[in-house]
């Protein structure tokens, strides 16, 4: 045989090599017939969709008479022919409502109306007829393999927006192109973004690099907008931080069998896990379970290693709940269920600093940066009492200072919503430097973290980490609570947490 022969399948083509689906007409036929109807009732209008309007023109206001295109993005590869779970872009989750794992390769399109607002126009690719090669054979999108997609009637009506088939998101981009700019969320889907800088070439618009300061304005403009929550964001919130309480119970359930596993670390995280599952769509971020020494890397997320009778435990983790909102929890456990004296000193130094944080936080006038200064005011002043600061705490906070941050190195709060680290595209006048206004939710969590090689503590703290973090709302007359509360966050009280949980 020759080499040319040999190699004459495509690369493309070859992940069908482990499969042999019959092809004859006779097969087609007979697959695609004898089928029951399909319900005839349609889907229930969502509660969101209430909401998408005025996202919509809140959206849209900097952009008058233009087109603005939101993908939703595609599904990413793990390997081969098996994707990732597809979670869809934070933007485009905002515009259209649509949560959970829907709905991979759509496109949202802000239309310019003669009013000057925009109409939100969803292109979907709507379920194939059962007589399609696509209803048995398509492992990404056929009915056999995935289930049936909505028809595009169905989902307008679950989402109260007009919707279109995807296979005419092209001529829609390219009506009046020249006449209307477009802008595109770039990053997100490579086909979608190729498509806008096609229909901008040929229209004479600003393509590639010459586009990207149009488009990043529109990246901005919807990370903003969702600086302040709505109604329905904020009760998705309370939802998911109500879920995220859950796991933490089911945390503490699992303390004793993870104290006997090799990987006990992985044990507290397969334990909230199983909750974020069951009761949301997931994780909102990959949960840290750090025991011990662990609780000092930040970012602890290979949660393998041994938990300790004795040690305290850092987890941070949060629920993200279908509508893809997402809780950010850190409460610092006792393994066995008692603080030690200098673990509950460290614990309280924490604590205080939240409770300055929040009480500033309600004071009037105060912007988002002052959160993070009050809670340093407070761990400056106790490390200089334990002798461990080399200069006064005055020295320490000031800008020419910042010896503390040794043991603090991270912020003090961030935006929190459909993402962790929400609306972080942001400008910073109005995300560090803004005033607090109704409407925002944020957290506060401090923390001290004393690596067991820092050779300029005192030995008796060496190995300790804690942090505290609680999920705040600023409502409607000004105060900020936390929406949190209900998770035990005091020494009395996270043991009694403790006890009681694992008492049964």
């Amino acid at each position: 045989m020759l080499m040319s022969e040999q190699t004459s399948q495509s690369m493309a083509d070859r992940g069908e090599n482990r499969s042999r689906r019959p092809s004859s007409t006779a097969f087609r036929d007979f697959i695609g017939s004898g089928w029951g109807p399909r319900p005839s009732a349609l889907p229930e209008r969502q509660p969101v969709a209430d909401y998408v309007e005025a996202r919509a023109q809140l959206a849209g206001a900097p952009f008058t008479g233009q087109r603005l295109v939101v993908p939703a993005g595609p599904y990413k590869v793990r390997s081969n022919d098996c994707d990732y779970r597809f979670r869809a872009h934070s933007a485009f989750a905002h515009l259209s409502g649509l949560g959970a794992e829907r709905e991979a390769d759509t496109v949202l399109v802000l239309e310019p109306t003669d009013d000057g607002g925009h109409e939100p126009v969803l292109f979907f690719k709507p379920r194939a007829p059962r007589s399609s090669k696509e209803f048995y054979a398509d492992a990404r999108y056929g009915e056999f393999w995935v289930g049936a997609r909505p028809s595009l009637e169905e989902l307008s009506v679950e989402t109260g927006l007009r919707c279109e088939h995807i296979d005419t998101l092209r001529d829609a981009l390219a009506k009046d192109a020249g006449a209307i700019q477009l802008r595109v969320v770039r990053g997100v889907d490579a086909n979608v973004e190729a498509m806008v800088d096609e229909v901008r070439l040929q229209a004479g618009l600003p393509t590639g690099e010459d586009a990207r300061e149009a488009d990043e304005a529109l990246e901005e403009r919807l990370s903003e907008i969702r600086l302040k929550k709505d109604r329905f964001e904020l009760d998705e919130l309370a939802h998911a931080v109500a879920v995220t309480k859950a796991g933490f119970d089911d945390i503490i359930r699992a303390l004793p069998r993870a104290v006997g596993h090799r990987r006990g670390e992985r044990v507290i995280e397969g334990a909230f896990r199983a909750v974020a599952r069951e009761e949301g769509n997931g994780e909102g971020y990959e949960t840290i379970a750090a025991s011990g020494n662990h609780a000092n890397t930040l970012h602890w997320i290979d949660n393998d290693g041994e938990v300790r009778e004795g040690d305290l435990v850092l987890v941070d983790a949060g629920v993200e709940v279908d509508s893809l909102y997402t809780a950010d929890i850190t409460r610092t456990l006792p393994v066995n269920g008692r603080f030690t004296e200098v673990q509950a000193r460290v614990y309280q130094a924490v604590l205080d600093a939240c409770e300055a944080a929040l009480a500033r936080a309600n004071q009037p006038g105060c912007r988002f940066k002052d959160v993070h200064d009050a809670a340093m005011g407070v761990i400056a002043a106790r490390l200089h009492e334990w002798g461990i600061l080399p200069v006064t705490p005055e020295e320490s906070l000031s800008p020419e200072g910042q010896q503390h941050r040794r043991w603090m190195p991270h912020g003090t709060s961030h935006h929190l919503g459909l993402d962790v680290h929400d609306c972080a595209k942001a400008r910073a006048e109005l995300y560090q430097g803004a005033l607090l206004e109704p409407g925002m939710v944020f957290t506060i969590e401090p923390g001290l973290y004393f690596r067991a090689d820092d050779m300029l503590i005192p030995e008796e703290y060496r190995g300790i980490g804690v942090r505290i973090e609680d999920d705040v709302v600023v409502n409607s007359d000004g105060s900020v609570t936390r929406i949190s509360e209900d998770i035990p966050r005091t020494v009395a009280d996270v043991e009694a947490w403790i006890a009681r949980v694992q008492a049964g």
